[in-house]
């Protein structure tokens, strides 16, 4: 195996963006003088430590990152919005849920308005929700609720809170509140369209919004083909994650080939996702080696593939079943083809699904 990336738990991404569906876009590194944003520090000093703390965040070194943003919020004089949002987000990445909710706490000091107010609750009962399922303790979800109603009660516009409101109470197995959630959240939301087919699935089977899901993702692949996580809804998915330059995985193609090949025509769908940054090298590649099925480049999208499924090493594979419940395996593992065959057996006898893949 070749060490890659390590960041994001498998599931996690999507929640982030959920997360920060409601934020202001992250700052960018300014100039020495420039004027600084909406949100940034205004103290000379602060300006400073946070200059420093996003260096900090670009070499990966997040822990000194989150002190520094902190600090600075601190030094000027607890109105920095943008350090906090800063902070918060890389703790939650890291799963520093604890730090994430006092994170959340100090914004919630920073708020000027109701709305302010409202985001800084849902993103405290967002880390809360995601230390229940790291810890599987109810009582984080209990918390959960409150934030969340809390959030809705000052932010009525804040639709996406139904959304991760919904998973709380699923948690909790209040299947009938969670599902009048997701409804809500279908009914209100205009900003998020990319998870509606997501939280139609938990509508109609609620017991889903509590399993490991794959996380949600739109791609086009290497023949044109748009396809999405959820438009695959009754088909197992094989992911293999890859690159030209991964010794290991070209060791590992002949695997992915046989499989590919074995289940042609079942309800089976494979998708490779190369790490290559070189184009047109992994196309030739690809053209070469008669990897005829679902091929796409990481690169070529800004929520990257690999992120969102915490891939920190290749080859990696994820098999996911026709209802989207996720577990990884690594190519070469000698149980993985007896696995495809009998989550391709399930999907088989299931009944169809619509064609959209939001339903069951």
């Amino acid at each position: 195996m070749l060490r890659f990336y390590r960041d994001l738990r498998v599931g996690k991404f999507p929640i982030l963006l959920l997360v920060l569906a409601i934020l202001v876009a992250s700052a960018c590194a300014q100039a020495p003088n420039a004027a600084p944003k909406p949100g940034e520090p205004t103290d000379p000093k602060a300006q400073k430590t946070f200059a420093t703390a996003l260096d900090w965040e670009k070499k990966g070194q997040k822990a000194f990152a989150v002190d520094e943003f902190r600090k600075a919020n601190k030094q000027d004089g607890g109105h920095c919005t943008e350090c906090l949002l800063h902070a918060y987000t890389i703790a939650f990445s890291v799963s520093e849920y604890k730090q994430a909710e006092q994170i959340a706490r100090e914004l919630l000091l920073a708020a000027a308005t109701d709305v302010e107010r409202g985001n800084a609750h849902y993103l405290s009962g967002t880390a809360m929700q995601w230390q229940g399922i790291a810890d599987k303790k109810e009582k984080c979800f209990g918390e959960s609720l409150d934030e969340f109603r809390t959030a809705l009660q000052l932010a009525p516009s804040l639709a996406v809170t139904h959304f991760v409101l919904g998973i709380s109470l699923a948690h909790l197995k209040q299947d009938d509140l969670a599902r009048a959630e997701f409804n809500s959240f279908l009914e209100q939301d205009r900003k998020n369209p990319e998870f509606h087919p997501r939280a139609e699935r938990y509508r109609k089977r609620v017991e889903l919004a509590r399993a490991r899901m794959a996380p949600v993702f739109s791609v086009t692949t290497l023949d044109g083909q748009h396809i999405s996580m959820d438009s695959l809804a009754g088909k197992v998915v094989l992911i293999d994650f890859w690159a030209t330059w991964c010794g290991p995985c070209r060791e590992a193609l002949p695997n992915i080939q046989n499989i590919a090949r074995e289940f042609a025509g079942q309800p089976l769908v494979v998708l490779s996702v190369s790490l290559d940054k070189d184009r047109n090298k992994w196309k030739d590649f690809v053209a070469k080696n008669g990897m005829t099925w679902l091929q796409v480049r990481d690169g070529d999208f800004d929520d990257r593939l690999s992120k969102q499924f915490g891939v920190y090493e290749i080859p990696a594979t994820f098999t996911i079943d026709a209802d989207g419940v996720l577990e990884d395996q690594h190519v070469g593992d000698a149980n993985i083809e007896g696995k495809l065959k009998k989550l391709v057996a399930q999907a088989a006898q299931a009944k169809p699904v619509a064609a959209n893949g939001a339903g069951n």
